[in-house]
C-alpha cells in the first residue's frame, strides 16, 4: 500500500509498504530531504531505501517484548512491523507518521500528544484483553521500544508510561525510582519516576518527556549522521556531532550521566536510551535529553548479597571504572547533597511494599552499595583534582 511519510504536516516521501511483511518496499518520491529521519541518507536527491527501512523497522515493538507473540497471534499478524500500518506509525517519541495516499488526514487529527488512543494493544501485552475481534490499533504502544513489559495510558490528560520488571526479582521499577531520587538531589536533568502496583506486580510510571514541539533523537541515530573515523572513539564521535549541531554543553551532560551510571551501577546505558531533543518545527537541536530508563542497575538480575560483583557497563567503555575516567569535571557534583540518601531509598521501598516483596536484605544491600559507590566516586574526583 502507498503512503506519504509525514513529519507533522510536512510531506517527506511517498513510500510503498508491503502489507504482508510490513517493510518499506519502495521509495516513490522524496519531497523534503531535511525532514527525513535523522541518519537516513540521500543520494542524488532520493532517500536511501535501506536506511529508511532500517529506521522504519526500528519503530516496531521488539520481538523480545513479553506478550507480543500472543498479541500477534490474536491479531493474525506475521510480525510487529505489520502493526505499524494500523497505527499509522505514530508514537510519542517523535512526530513522524504515514498518511495513506489521497487521505485528508492531518497531524492535528491523528497525533497521540493531543488525541486519545486505544488501549487494545496495551491490554494484549498486559494479558488484560477480553476481546476476540474489533481491535483498534491506534496506539503508541506499537511504536515503543524496549524489551520490558510496558504500555501507555492517559491519566488526567497526561501521557504516562507503565513499565514492569523482569522476573524473578522485578527490581527495575524500584531502581528507576531510586535513580530518580539520586538525580533529583544532584540536580541532574531527568525523567521523574515513581512506583505503582497493578494486578499484584510493581511498575514504574513516568510522564512522556517529549511534546508537540520537541522530539527525541537517540544517540545511535546521532552517530549515524557522520561515518566515524577509525582513529577516534565513539565518545568523541558523539560529542563532535552534537557540538556541530549546536549542543555546546554536551560534555557536561555526559559527565552527569556517566557519574550517575557509576553510582547506580547501570549495566545497560545503550545508544538508544540516551540522546538529544530536537525542535520538531525548526529542526534545531535543543539539548541533551533528560536521563531516563535507568532500571537495569543495582544488580537488577542478581539475588540479594551479590551487588559488589558489578563491573560491566555501556556504552562507551565495558568497565565502569574506565568509563568514569571519561568525566571531564566533577566541579558540579556536591557530594553533601547525597547525605541521607539511604533514608530516601528506604522510603521508596517501604512506601511501595518493595521490602515485603524483596526482603529487608535487598534494601540494606542497595543502601550499602550506593554508599560505597558514592565514596568511590568522591575519592576518584579528589584524585582527578590533584592530578
Amino acid at each position: 500500500m502507498n503512503y506519504t511519510l509525514m513529519h507533522k504536516n510536512i510531506p517527506v516521501a511517498d513510500i510503498n509498504i508491503n502489507s504482508f511483511s510490513g517493510t518499506v518496499s519502495k521509495i516513490i518520491n522524496t519531497y523534503s530531504i531535511e525532514h527525513l529521519p535523522v541518519s537516513v541518507r540521500c543520494k542524488n536527491g532520493a532517500a536511501d531505501l535501506v536506511g529508511l527501512n532500517e529506521w522504519w523497522s526500528s519503530r516496531a515493538i521488539p520481538e523480545c517484548r513479553p506478550g507480543l507473540k500472543t498479541a500477534l497471534k490474536k491479531l493474525n499478524a506475521k510480525s510487529p512491523k505489520v502493526l505499524l500500518q494500523g497505527s499509522l506509525g505514530l508514537g510519542l517519541a517523535d512526530h513522524y507518521w504515514i498518511k495513506p495516499i489521497f487521505s485528508e488526514l492531518s497531524w492535528e487529527n491523528v497525533n497521540f500528544f493531543d488525541n486519545d488512543f486505544s488501549g487494545d494493544i496495551g491490554d494484549m501485552l498486559f494479558d488484560e484483553c477480553r476481546k476476540d475481534e474489533g481491535f483498534d490499533l491506534r496506539s503508541p504502544d506499537i511504536a515503543t521500544d524496549g524489551c520490558l513489559k510496558k504500555r501507555w495510558i492517559i491519566s488526567e490528560g497526561k501521557r504516562i508510561l507503565l513499565k514492569g520488571g523482569e522476573p524473578p526479582y522485578f527490581y527495575q521499577p524500584f531502581n528507576e525510582a531510586i535513580a530518580a531520587a539520586v538525580m533529583a538531589r544532584l540536580g541532574i536533568p531527568h525523567v521523574p519516576y515513581s512506583v505503582t502496583w497493578r494486578n499484584g506486580q510493581p511498575y514504574s510510571i513516568c510522564e512522556n518527556f517529549t511534546s508537540q514541539n520537541s522530539e527525541f533523537i537517540p544517540a545511535w541515530r546521532v552517530m549515524q549522521i557522520r561515518k566515524k573515523p577509525n582513529h577516534i572513539s565513539f565518545y568523541t564521535h558523539y560529542v563532535n556531532i552534537c557540538r556541530e549541531f549546536g549542543i555546546a554543553d554536551i560534555v557536561h551532560s555526559l559527565d552527569m550521566m556517566i557519574t550517575l551510571d557509576y553510582i547506580i551501577a547501570n549495566e545497560d546505558r545503550h545508544f538508544n536510551n540516551f540522546g538529544i531533543l530536537r525542535d520538531a518545527d525548526t529542526l534545531k537541536w535543543q539539548c541533551a535529553a533528560p536521563i531516563f530508563d535507568s532500571g537495569t542497575s543495582l544488580g537488577c538480575d542478581r539475588p540479594a548479597g551479590s551487588l559488589y560483583e558489578i563491573a560491566e557497563c555501556k556504552p562507551f567503555k565495558s568497565r565502569h571504572i574506565e568509563q568514569l575516567k571519561l568525566v571531564t569535571s566533577f566541579d558540579w557534583l556536591e557530594f553533601s547533597k547525597l547525605k541521607g540518601i539511604d533514608e530516601e531509598i528506604f522510603g521508596v521501598m517501604s512506601e511501595h511494599s518493595a521490602i515485603s516483596l524483596l526482603g529487608e536484605m535487598r534494601y540494606k544491600d542497595i543502601s550499602r552499595f550506593i554508599s560505597r559507590r558514592i565514596s568511590e566516586t568522591q575519592k576518584f574526583a579528589l584524585q582527578e583534582a590533584r592530578d
